[in-house]
């Protein structure tokens, strides 16, 4: 991919002209987060406490605000702020870098592998360009991590990500098992469906330099996440938003929150019972915004259905079954699934 296309170079090229930004970045009108953003009264997003005692009371709020939003906040979540701290630092000092020495790092043309640094994911509908460019690497199971994707530069970048990962697992464990639980199933049932302990883990760093046009503009367009299930650590710069009742909200920021969005697997799972969250990033005018998505998805063989526990004569299947392989192929793809 050619130097300049990174939307890192074009906002460097632009901060001297102020108020324009390339045709291919303006979102029409039915897209625009000046003109589709809710200014009302936001409703309260959930945010949940993980130290409750109470555990009954942790996971009927984790499942109805798995139900009514497909997201929530999670707050006490036992991974150590200096670990979080870490992996922000050694992913901006990344991002600082020569645009050269992140080049090699570039995910390779026509891959099919997902790893890499880049900056176009997937075609829009409209030919429309997403205002950021990403890093990403799978960090589990040691038998899918490719470290010519890990940046050697900053030296730390390495175990800052392997703590911050040994962390999350633990914050994920629970977090299944809580989900199956909100469904009166067995509390291993959803683990279990995704594919146990070879579940695999996916980092993503987006980095959404400052646009001079953020009413225009959006960093990551309107989507699910194909996972199981997301934990996402944002810095402190609004941009996430989601989609309820037929309007985007602000997901308002958090210190020290992970960020939690039911995914397409799930979903499935659940056979429709938790909602995989309609979401979407703006971005800023003067300030970069990051986030550090981890995609917790079955291995690619695995086959995802609705569990079986969950269906019968009054509620059928909402889902065919298919390898997780074959769904992410047709998502990317804008197949019909």
């Amino acid at each position: 991919m050619e130097v300049e296309s990174r939307v890192q170079a074009i906002a460097s090229s632009l901060s001297s002209k102020l108020d324009t930004i390339p045709s291919e970045f303006i979102r029409s009108e039915k897209e625009q987060p000046a003109l589709t953003t809710f200014t009302g009264p936001i409703p309260e997003i959930p945010t949940i406490d993980l130290s409750d005692p109470d555990e009954d009371n942790l996971i009927r709020n984790i499942a109805d605000a798995s139900k009514e939003w497909g997201f929530f906040q999670v707050i006490n979540h036992d991974i150590p702020m200096d670990v979080i701290q870490k992996l922000q630092k050694v992913g901006r000092e990344f991002f600082e870098l020569p645009i050269e020495e992140k080049e090699t790092y570039a995910r390779p043309v026509g891959a099919e592998t997902l790893e890499g640094y880049g900056t176009k994911l997937q075609k829009e509908i409209e030919g429309k360009k997403a205002w950021v460019d990403y890093l990403f690497h799978n960090v589990w199971p040691p038998s899918r991590i490719n470290y010519q994707f890990w940046p050697k530069n900053p030296p730390s970048y390495r175990e800052a990500n392997e703590e911050y990962t040994k962390c999350l697992m633990g914050v994920v464990d629970k977090m299944l098992k809580w989900l199956s639980l909100g469904l009166g199933v067995e509390g291993n049932a959803i683990k279990e469906a995704v594919g146990g302990e070879d579940l695999e883990y996916l980092l993503k760093i987006n980095y959404y330099p400052p646009c001079p046009r953020p009413d225009l503009a959006l960093g990551v367009a309107p989507h699910t996440d194909m996972s199981a299930v997301t934990l996402l650590v944002p810095n402190e710069v609004q941009g996430l938003q989601v989609f309820k009742d037929d309007h985007w909200f602000d997901a308002k920021y958090i210190p020290n929150a992970l960020i939690v969005h039911i995914g397409d697997q799930i979903e499935i799972l659940s056979n429709g019972k938790y909602k995989s969250v309609l979401h979407r990033t703006t971005v800023n005018k003067e300030k970069s915004r990051m986030s550090w998505p981890v995609f917790v998805s079955p291995p690619s063989d695995k086959v995802i259905g609705p569990l079986p526990q969950l269906v019968n004569e009054e509620n059928p299947a909402k889902f065919k079954a298919k390898k997780y392989k074959d769904y992410e192929y047709c998502k990317l793809n804008k197949l019909p699934r």
